[in-house]
Parts: structure tokens; sequence; C-alpha cells
């Protein structure tokens, strides 16, 4: 005979349809509230373990004795010299540069339309400078990750510029114009 196990499963068919629709929603509603109030102590519970011990180790290091490092030997006036022009990119190659930035662009999924370049050199400085001026359409998160990849593979580059744009407070797409600048050498012997 099956009743003990169907005189439950029946039982709790039978109270339901008997109940009230209100009372069911009721507590359905206090059922969420109950989880969710179990989640947050837990979150927050996590969270202050996590600060005591980070607590703990900032403690740790402020008790532990500071050993200065020595300080490196100042590098002579023609060696920084040597450094800073070592430094910089090849005045020939600068097209492969554009290219890279148009590769990073695609890569981080923007939309990169014609570019505006414009090429200066310093006297002072016997330094070329190759400004690149880039309208990119995106999301802000993919605009800053490829602004910064520009930086870490283009080292003799700097942001200059980078302004935003957003048509509605709700798009996700999003309007920059990058400037760039490229620090070129002529690849001669430098002053």
């Amino acid at each position: 005979m099956k009743t003990t196990l169907a005189s439950p499963m029946l039982r709790l068919r039978l109270l339901l349809v008997r109940a009230n629709p209100v009372v069911l929603a009721a507590g359905v509603v206090l059922l969420v509230i109950a989880v969710t109030f179990a989640w947050t102590l837990n979150a927050v519970w996590a969270l202050q373990r996590v600060q005591e011990a980070y607590d703990a180790q900032a403690r740790q290091r402020a008790l532990a004795p500071k050993v200065a490092a020595p300080a490196p030997a100042p590098a002579a006036a023609p060696d920084n010299l040597a450094a800073f022009y070592g430094a910089l990119g090849e005045r020939h190659g600068v097209e492969q540069q554009v290219r890279i930035l148009f590769g990073l662009a695609a890569k981080a999924g923007l939309v990169l339309r014609q570019g505006e370049y414009k090429q200066g050199y310093d006297r002072n400085a016997h330094v070329y400078t190759y400004q690149v001026t880039l309208p990119v359409k995106g999301s802000y998160q993919a605009i800053w990750q490829f602004a910064m990849a520009a930086l870490r593979a283009i080292p003799f580059a700097s942001l200059d510029d980078i302004s935003f744009h957003r048509e509605a407070i709700g798009d996700a797409t999003v309007e920059a114009r990058l400037r760039l600048t490229l620090y070129l050498r002529d690849g001669t012997e430098q002053p």
C-alpha cells in the first residue's frame, strides 16, 4: 500500500488548494527575506574575517624591523642622456607603431575611425614627435583597456588627452577621443 508516501504529498496538495493565495505569497516573501538576510550575514562575516586578516598583516609589517635599502649611486649626466635617447622609438618605424595601435583597438573591440596624425620636432631636445589623435567608439572599460595597453606596448608614447562623450546616460557605448604622442629619434647619433 502506498499511503505512507502518497499521504504526506496528498495532504500538502490539499493544504495548498485550500490556502489563501495572500497567505501563500506572504510566506514566499518571508522565505525570500530570510534567505537574503542569511546570505547578507554570511557576506558580512566573511568581510570581517578578511579585514581582521589584513589588520593582522599590517600589525606584523609595522612590528618588523625596517631595513633601509642602499640608495643606488646616481648615474652620470651622459649616462642619463644616453638612457633617455635609448628609450625613444625609431622615427622610421612610426607606421608600425600606428598599426600596433589599430591592432590593440581591434583586440579591445573598439570601433576606430580615421585618426589624425601630426609630425613635429623639438630642436632643444633633438626629439621628433608624432601626435596621433584617435576617435574611438566602444565601452568605457574597453577604451581604458586600450589606452593602457597602448602605453604598455609603446613605452615611448604618452597619453596627452582623453575625452569621453555619451549620447544618453543609459548608453553602454561611449565615444572617446585619445591623443597620444610618440617620442622618436632619427636613428643617428644624438648630441
